[in-house]
């Protein structure tokens, strides 16, 4: 581990809004933030861009950039503690695991920004809109809660808009194509250190908001949930 990598973990192990592996988090974070506001989720967040942004414009909700590298954590969590924005958290987990972090109906949205695309052959159930993330986001998520995915991968966009269909998803908005449309305002005028770099190389930027059904995600192949007899 190089240098710097070292130095911003041990600087994370300080911050007070950065939370490693935390044991009796679910259904606790009101208490970590001292109120019972809306809690948003930022996935894969890196360097936190978003949480951070969106936590300085609704001061009335609370924001938890998740991710597993406490070395790009670390940019998101500083700034928001020099400003002093308590209303933002970070999580440090493996995002597979976060049914263990968070109670039924505890996330009222989730924002997924530029994740990892997993182009290659055989990688499409590490996609964070694959069926059984979604199947996890459902036991967190309030009834009709809005999970949104920003991307530059026309990939990953029509693979999230097939799953959408397959599992009876609504869809609220999608756009595909954001900045030629000009869409880019609110909340998704916020641009990423990756954005800034996508747009740089006049990549398209698609988005798509959606909920989940009533009826629970259908998993299937490996990942199908056998009735217990």
């Amino acid at each position: 581990m190089g240098h710097k990598k070292l130095i911003r973990f041990r600087a994370i192990d300080t911050f007070n809004n950065v939370l490693q592996y935390p044991e009796n988090m679910k259904g606790n974070w009101h208490n970590h933030f001292g109120n019972n506001n809306p809690v948003t989720l930022e996935l894969a967040c890196g360097k936190g861009e978003y949480s951070v942004n969106l936590g300085r414009e609704n001061k009335n909700r609370n924001f938890i950039g998740v991710d597993i590298k406490g070395n790009r954590i670390y940019t998101g969590a500083k700034a928001a503690l020099a400003e002093h924005l308590d209303n933002i958290a970070f999580l440090r987990i493996n995002i597979g695991q976060i049914t263990q972090y968070f109670a039924p109906g505890e996330v009222e949205e989730i924002w997924i920004i530029f994740p990892d695309p997993f182009l290659r052959d055989g990688k499409a159930k590490n996609r964070l809109t694959h069926e059984r993330f979604l199947y996890s986001y459902q036991q967190i998520l309030k009834p009709g809660g809005l999970i949104n995915l920003k991307t530059d991968s026309k990939e990953l966009f029509d693979f999230t808009l097939e799953t959408i269909e397959q599992q009876k998803c609504t869809i609220h908005e999608k756009i595909e194509d954001i900045y030629g449309k000009g869409k880019a305002v609110g909340a998704l005028a916020i641009q990423t250190f990756y954005e800034k770099m996508h747009l740089a190389d006049n990549r398209t930027i698609y988005f798509v908001s959606f909920s989940l059904p009533a009826d629970k995600i259908n998993l299937t192949g490996r990942f199908e949930i056998k009735d217990e007899i």
